[in-house]
């Protein structure tokens, strides 16, 4: 559950992975665009739903919608026991929790973010995938 209620709870990388391995109903969401997801690769066994994506890069308005779909076929989930829970990753943690929001407000209970995302923070040489993310730490990922 999460801590604030209108937060998605933070993870770290490694976290995301280990309730992945522990809790087989969990769902890892990739929100980023459909070429993020293609090109620059995925955590393996992630969904792809787009919050923001090409060629418009405005908000999914059925983003909700998707994601409920994955979840018991669309049903409504009211409590976080009827509702399996769903991890976000965007790219490095901002579109996620902007997501994750989004899901709270819709009743969603059990949603949680990648805090670091798939390829982290900029470095100073305006590099991802150096200080942080799911990439970084070497977790399991696959690209096209």
């Amino acid at each position: 559950m999460p801590i604030n209620a209108d937060h998605p709870q933070s993870l770290t990388p490694q976290e995301a992975l280990e309730m992945l391995e522990t809790h087989p109903q969990v769902v890892l969401v990739d929100i980023r665009s459909s070429m993020e997801f293609l090109f620059v690769g995925h955590p393996k066994g992630a969904v792809h739903v787009a919050w923001i994506d090409e060629p418009d890069w405005v908000v999914n308005p059925h983003f909700v919608t998707e994601i409920r779909q994955l979840l018991l076929g669309g049903a409504a989930c009211e409590t976080s026991d009827s509702c399996a829970p769903v991890i976000l990753i965007c790219r490095s943690g901002k579109r996620s929790l902007d997501a994750g929001k989004a899901l709270i407000r819709d009743g969603l209970k059990s949603v949680y973010h990648v805090d670091e995302g798939f390829e982290g923070d900029l470095d100073e040489h305006h590099h991802r995938s150096s200080l942080g993310g799911w990439r970084f730490h070497g977790l399991p990922w696959e690209q096209c």
